[in-house]
């Protein structure tokens, strides 16, 4: 039937353009299947490879994206992580390409749009442009493509000096690349951020402490409980922002400005019952002022309140 099909078809799909070829849906259906099909036996046979690509062309023409992936690679002469290929068209033609690879990302393949940035990266490719590689590559890191994902984290962190905000881009596109197995993404988190661990400090404050006390003190016993979850030390749980550290996938945890001699880092969420709580707590902080001219005071006064706020036999803990 795809034989009896093609043996009335234009040769390729500009040509099907060119006289605006009609092609219905089943036919559609049966030059993509035909195409993978041939796909497969073309590396062992060179006779399917015509038919391979008379199918493709003509598929491609019809919008089967699937097709136009693969004919906008070979076009490129590569492969979808952009390795030159042996076998393929004579001269590389990337203007075709580009075409076929953008309608084929224009449908919802991801593969398409990594594509394109690894041909916008190519030296030989007159018109190679950083920036426009970038925007494909992000384009297909947001539909889930793991090789984006983990190359977009990885860019976000070596630029991390220029833009300080570029941490939390590169931990949030490698914990979505981490979360689909890649290894090496899960290596580069550890590096970027800490994974939560309890703080001792907190936990035996809040042991000691009774339900009435906690009770006494809402936004206080918030702050413990978010120590306690997030490893925070003292200055770090009385004096965070709560608002700005909730980035979402982590705790930017920076209280720079009131306390000189903490650092700035970040503390990667990892679970659900870690996003709950945090949720739960930055409702209690979320109409508040967070700062030292807010309801909480300064360093100072926080310190103080926490440490009479405690039994007189456990000061210590808050030591």
């Amino acid at each position: 039937l795809a034989r009896k099909l093609l043996d009335g078809a234009p040769a390729d799909a500009e040509a099907a353009r060119a006289v605006d070829w009609p092609l219905e849906p089943v036919q559609l259906t049966l030059l993509a299947r035909c195409a993978a099909l041939l796909d497969e036996e073309a590396g062992r046979d060179a006779e399917f490879r015509d038919e391979l690509h008379h199918c493709r062309e003509l598929a491609a023409h019809g919008g089967d994206r699937q097709a136009q992936l693969a004919l906008g690679l070979w076009f490129a002469r590569m492969d979808g992580d952009g390795r030159r290929q042996v076998n393929g068209i004579a001269a590389v033609n990337f203007k075709r390409a580009i075409r076929w690879l953008t309608q084929a990302g224009e449908q919802g393949l991801a593969d398409a749009w990594y594509a394109l940035s690894r041909i916008y990266l190519k030296p030989e490719f007159s018109q190679r442009c950083v920036a426009e590689a970038q925007g494909y590559l992000e384009r297909a890191a947001d539909m889930g493509h793991c090789a984006a994902q983990l190359e977009c984290g990885m860019y976000a962190w070596r630029n991390r000096r220029a833009d300080e905000q570029s941490d939390v881009r590169a931990a949030y596109w490698l914990q979505k690349a981490a979360a689909q197995g890649c290894d090496e993404a899960e290596a580069a988190l550890a590096r970027i951020g800490a994974a939560p661990k309890e703080s001792d400090w907190a936990e035996a404050i809040l042991r000691h402490m009774s339900r009435e006390a906690l009770e006494s003190q809402p936004l206080l016993a918030a702050r413990l409980t978010l120590a306690q979850l997030f490893g925070l030390s003292r200055a770090e749980a009385l004096l965070l922002d709560v608002k700005a550290a909730d980035q979402g996938h982590c705790l930017v945890v920076d209280i720079r400005a009131s306390y000189g001699r903490s650092k700035r880092r970040l503390v990667l969420l990892r679970t659900a019952r870690e996003r709950q709580a945090l949720d739960r707590i930055g409702r209690l902080f979320e109409n508040l002022d967070n700062g030292p001219d807010g309801l909480e005071g300064n360093y100072r006064q926080r310190l103080y309140r926490l440490k009479t706020w405690l039994p007189g036999t456990d000061e210590r803990l808050a030591a």
